[in-house]
Formats: C-alpha cells, structure tokens, sequence
C-alpha cells in the first residue's frame, strides 16, 4: 500500500485527485494535509469523509511539526504537493505569502522527506518502499512566461515567470530539482496548463464568468479578452498526475495539457450561450499588469514516453462544468458567505 501525503487536497484540484485516486487504488491511504485558507473546502471532500483510507489534517506545510509527525504515524512514501497560493492577481497585490507557501513551506516538505527516506535508512518507510518513494510536485505552465502567436511550451524551455505568483513557482520547481540533483531524492515535477472543473474557486474565469451569468451579473474580460490559455478538464489532468507517480521517471518533468487553445472571449462567449445570456454581460476592464498573452502546452514526452492522453475534449468538459455548477448553486453561495466573513 503507498500512504500518500497530498497537500493542499481540499482546494479544488487537490480534491478532485484525492477522489480520483481513492477510487482507482482503493487500498491506498490517503492524508490530506490542508491549511483551509480561502480556497481550501472541505465540503470538497464530504462525499469521502468516512473513508477509513482518507484522512484530514488542518495544517500548514510551514509547519515542520506537523508534517514530521505525519510522517512517523502514516509512514509517508509518497508526497504530491498541491498546496499553494495561486491567484496571479492576490500576487499582485501582495507577494509575500506566495513566497512563503510556494517556496518556503515546499522546501519544508522537501527537507522532511530526505529526512525520513535517505537519511534514516533503517527507517521501516525506507525499508518497504525503497523503490518507490517519491515527492511530486505539482506546478503550472505560468513558469515558462509568455509564448507569441506560435510555438509550445515543452520541458527544456528556460523557466521565464512574469508575475509573483509564477516565480514563486518556478523557484519551488528548482527547490525540487536541487534536492534530486543534490541529494538524491526522488522527485518528478509536473507543469499543467489551465484546469476547469467542478469545486474550482469562483475568482478563477471559467466558475467566475458562470456564477456571474447565474446572478445576471457582469462578466469582466481584461483587456481585449484575446489572451490565450491551453484547457485542460480536471480529471484529465489527476490522470496524468497517477500516472506519473506509477510510471515517472525519476528527476523528469512533464508537462500535462489538454490541446485545447481558447481565448478568454471564446470561454466566454461559449458560457453565455450555454446559460441563454447575450453578450450585454462583457464588461471589458484595464487588463492586468504583466498578462501573459499565451500559453500552449506541447504534451508530446507524457504521451510518448508514459502513455498518456487527455480523454476529454473541451465542449465536453465545458458542458459537464457548467451543468455541475447550476446543480450546486448551494456550494456556490456557500463560497461567496465565507469570503464575506
């Protein structure tokens, strides 16, 4: 049995991928570490709660108590770090927590697994699992910067990030490599294009421009609306995720996309349609400072070398998004009450 530490798993793809995972590997236990910021929910995870391979723990990965102790009762062999801040525009404004989650508190994780897989080798985690210990971490396409009008993102790019948020990534993605590089641990490193999905925090476009229809609200498009983004469906990418923690190759990256480029307008405008709204609703605003104009995802080493291929094609997984959404205008509601408090 692997005993998973996943942090950051009651945020939105966090949770999907515990799901995801409970149910394709019914006899791993799963711990959840999550500090339940604004974007942590546990609602996320009700429908597993009694679960007796799923367990929570509030707790930030700063923390070097908690994690610690975490691994000595669960016998952690595998990490897969979600845990971050991850709203360019909050960077924007404030830089300084990105830093310590993105950076610090990876680094922490980083430091307690070498502890526990290199340094003690008599350690039973070592012992049973020597093979197939491994920390993974999950990060974003946002480290490459910004592509022109042509071209992909693939693995040997130079790490360009223009916002906070991105360079806070990208020096969590080098922490990573550092520790492989230095120290042997093992580690992948995986680099998704945009999600959309179910439980996605409605600041994000795709549950924002939803939300909005739903309450007849504006739907604020930066700038011309004509940045680019690579979608990928959730589910796809905790695919992706399993499959490189069974079969990665140790110290790789690999990018994660879902090969549909659409305009920030093109989401839009298929949202309102899908909502019987006109396009009255648009509201153009001053666009954001830095805004990446374009990001692609060449995907080509995970489906060559792991056997891997996105299973969603995008109408499809627009539809099944917007469809969850009206069927839990609840969660919705519940969301926008907590921000309020």
């Amino acid at each position: 049995m692997k005993n998973i530490l996943v942090t950051g798993g009651a945020g939105f793809i966090g949770s999907n991928f515990i799901k995801y995972m409970l149910e394709q590997h019914p006899d791993y236990m799963i711990v959840n570490l999550d500090l339940l910021t604004y974007a942590g929910n546990l609602e996320n995870l009700k429908d597993i709660s009694f679960n007796p391979n799923y367990v929570f723990i509030e707790g930030d990965i700063c923390d070097n108590e908690i994690v610690n102790d975490i691994f000595i009762k669960y016998g952690i062999d595998t990490i897969v770090n979600f845990a971050a801040e991850s709203h360019v525009d909050r960077s924007i404004g404030d830089p300084s927590i990105f830093l310590t989650t993105n950076v610090l508190g990876t680094q922490n994780l980083l430091e307690i697994a070498r502890k526990f897989w290199a340094i003690y080798p008599d350690n039973y985690t070592c012992r049973l699992y020597r093979d197939s210990v491994k920390f993974l971490q999950v990060s974003t396409d946002e480290v490459y910067g910004s592509l022109g009008s042509s071209g992909l993102f693939n693995e040997t790019m130079p790490l360009k990030p223009n916002s906070p948020y991105s360079a806070s990534k990208a020096s969590a993605d080098l922490i990573v490599r550092a520790y492989n590089e230095t120290y042997g641990l093992p580690v992948n490193i995986t680099r998704c294009s945009n999600n959309y999905g179910p439980y996605q925090y409605p600041e994000k476009l795709i549950p924002l421009m939803i939300s909005n229809c739903l309450n007849n609200k504006k739907l604020p498009v930066y700038g011309n609306g004509l940045q680019v983004r690579d979608w990928l469906y959730v589910l796809d990418h905790c695919s992706a995720i399993d499959i490189v923690l069974h079969k990665g190759k140790n110290g790789e990256v690999y990018n994660i996309g879902g090969n549909n480029e659409k305009t920030n307008l093109d989401i839009v405008s298929f949202i309102l349609k899908k909502t019987n709204k006109d396009n009255s609703l648009i509201l153009h605003v001053d666009d954001r400072p830095g805004h990446d104009v374009r990001y692609a995802i060449d995907n080509t080493k995970i489906k060559s070398e792991l056997n891997w291929e996105p299973t969603y094609k995008f109408e499809e997984g627009l539809n099944l998004t917007i469809e969850w959404y009206l069927n839990n205008e609840e969660w919705l509601k519940s969301i926008f009450e907590k921000s309020k408090k």
